[in-house]
C-alpha cells in the first residue's frame, strides 16, 4: 500500500507540474498556444488523481501531497529544466518527504 500510495502521489504531482509547465512555456518562453490544451487536460487529470488517494480527509491528502509535490518539482528541475539540484534542494525535498510520511502514514485510531 505504501508504494502504491507514493506512486499515486508522484503521478498526481507530475500531472499538476505538467499542467502548469505548459502554460509557463507559452507565457514565458514563446511556445505555441496549443500547449494550453494538453496543459488543461493535465490539470483535469491532476484533479481526478487527487480523488483516488485512499485517505478520506481531503486536507490530509493535500498536506501530504504537498511534500511529494516539492520533491517531484526538484526532480523536474533536474530532468526537465536541466539544472542539477544542489544540496539545499535535496535536503529540502527530503524534509518534505519526511513531513509527508509523518502526515500520511502515521498510525491513527479509527
Amino acid at each position: 500500500m505504501v508504494i502504491r500510495t507514493l506512486l499515486l502521489f508522484i503521478a498526481t504531482a507530475c500531472a499538476e507540474i505538467l499542467g502548469c509547465y505548459l502554460p509557463f512555456l507559452w507565457l514565458r518562453r514563446g511556445a505555441p498556444a496549443w500547449n494550453l490544451l494538453p496543459g488543461i487536460l493535465s490539470l483535469l487529470v491532476f484533479a481526478w488523481l487527487l480523488t483516488l488517494h485512499p485517505e478520506t480527509a481531503a486536507g490530509r491528502v493535500y498536506a501530504a501531497y504537498g511534500g511529494v509535490y516539492v520533491a517531484t518539482a526538484v526532480l523536474w528541475l533536474w530532468l526537465v529544466d536541466g539544472q542539477a539540484p544542489d544540496r539545499w534542494d535535496v535536503l529540502g525535498a527530503l524534509v518534505c518527504i519526511t513531513g509527508m510520511s509523518i502526515i500520511f502514514f502515521a498510525p491513527r485510531g479509527s
